[in-house]
């Protein structure tokens, strides 16, 4: 609902599809807009409160009826958006990516993804026929940010973004993904796990691993063992055997190599698209929680294989996510993995800092992971790693240190240890 002068308003409506469209109340009949898919209707302001709901009648003859969308107030605080663009938010996942909000009583979904260079942006899923027509996203001033509440939507909607060109795109926050070959998000209802390792997270901050024993066992969930037939065991299933097996052989510490969504098997999770989700190749979030307990119940710390150095070029995912170079470097000479041939991110943007950050955060906050072994790491200080002469260009001072990535690795370590006590960071050499 817009203004149309000091005492009117205008409820327009874009329903592809409809033959007719009426307000529920008042009970009013929308004109449609000559040659559009376009209803509208003006009048006295106080005669329709927000939300309010419309029907309309479809092409079949069939009647339907819903809040509009766009009769909810835009929420999304200007001080979360500030602290993103400043590279200093640690929770952006908790913003960005799709939430159930209860909004003026009416339960639902609230989408938000970073697109800056977007013409506009949709969310489609299967609450709308994968039509982007149904849903634009409102845009939140200079932050890029869109944003949209759609209402009387839960848990297990199938979702992605159309942007400019057309493309439709994975929610880079998404909490869970469907099985691979298929890349949607899924919507997610916040999690209902109960944690019982208060004693271990307690005891975990007062240690330090630089003086202490450990060992670590380094673990690929996906060939470590599988079930009778051959499939990948759920992470429930491999939790009592972990743990046993570990324990059994010693070891302090599991490392768990890339949990986090990826589309190709073969790449052992190194190519992740999902940096806020375990991969549904083993079940639900609060399945992978439970492996997590299990092995702290065990006494065995668990450290996390994260990724945070490049990223694949699968068009679903983050490259060139709103039509431009946005998650990585635009110049090819550093924003390219030659011998892995993978995109590196630009630590130079804020935003980009606030989305790995935020990544480290979620695996040690939500899912109690006790350290992050971080991938890749030399190739993420030096522009000339795995690069020819003339395929690399010198830093400011001529020197062959990235700059912005040892800022970045610096402000992880501080972040990390003192958002979560006790734990870890180790540094993988290649």
């Amino acid at each position: 609902m817009n203004s149309a002068g000091a005492h009117d308003a205008v409820v327009r409506v874009l329903l592809p599809n409809a033959l007719r469209v009426q307000l529920v109340e008042p009970a009013v009949e929308l004109q449609r807009v000559p040659g559009t898919a376009l209803f509208e209707w003006r009048g006295p302001r106080g005669d329709v409160a927000a939300p309010y709901r419309i029907r309309w009648e479809s092409q079949d003859g069939r009647w339907h009826e819903r809040y509009d969308p766009y009769s909810f107030p835009l929420e999304i605080d200007d001080h979360d958006l500030a602290r993103f663009a400043g590279g200093s938010h640690i929770h952006a996942h908790r913003f960005l990516g799709a939430h159930e909000r209860n909004l003026a009583g009416v339960r639902g979904i609230r989408f938000a993804v970073w697109a800056p260079n977007a013409e506009r942006v949709s969310v489609v899923g299967t609450f709308n026929h994968w039509d982007g027509r149904y849903h634009p996203m409102s845009v939140r001033g200079s932050s890029g940010v869109w944003e949209l509440f759609v209402p009387e939507i839960g848990a297990g909607e199938l979702y992605t973004r159309d942007s400019r060109e057309l493309k439709l795109k994975a929610d880079p926050y998404g909490a869970a993904f469907e099985q691979r070959p298929a890349t949607a998000a899924i919507t997610t209802p916040p999690s209902t796990f109960r944690w019982d390792d208060e004693a271990w997270l307690t005891a975990r901050a007062r240690r330090d691993w630089l003086v202490e024993p450990i060992s670590i066992y380094e673990v690929h969930l996906g060939s470590w063992r599988r079930n009778a037939v051959g499939n990948f065991l759920s992470y429930r299933e491999i939790a009592g055997q972990l743990a046993a097996y570990v324990k059994d052989l010693g070891f302090t510490h599991v490392e768990l190599l890339p949990i986090t969504e990826h589309p190709f098997d073969d790449s052992w999770g190194y190519q992740c698209t999902g940096f806020f989700a375990p991969t549904s190749r083993h079940g639900s979030p609060d399945e992978l929680r439970e492996l997590v307990a299990e092995l702290h119940r065990q006494g065995i710390g668990v450290l996390l294989d994260w990724v945070p150095g490049h990223f694949p070029k699968d068009d679903h995912a983050l490259a060139r996510f709103d039509g431009t170079a946005l998650y990585e470097y635009g110049d090819p000479q550093k924003g390219e993995h030659p011998e892995w041939s993978t995109l590196v991110f630009n630590y130079t943007r804020h935003e980009v800092q606030s989305f790995l950050l935020s990544s480290a955060i979620c695996w040690l906050e939500d899912f109690h992971f006790d350290g992050l072994r971080v991938d890749a790491v030399a190739s993420m200080l030096y522009l000339d790693y795995s690069r020819k002469p003339h395929q690399w260009t010198p830093n400011q001072h001529g020197g062959n240190e990235n700059l912005e990535a040892i800022a970045f690795l610096k402000r992880l370590n501080e972040t990390t240890h003192a958002t979560c006590p006790g734990t870890m960071t180790v540094a993988e050499e290649s």
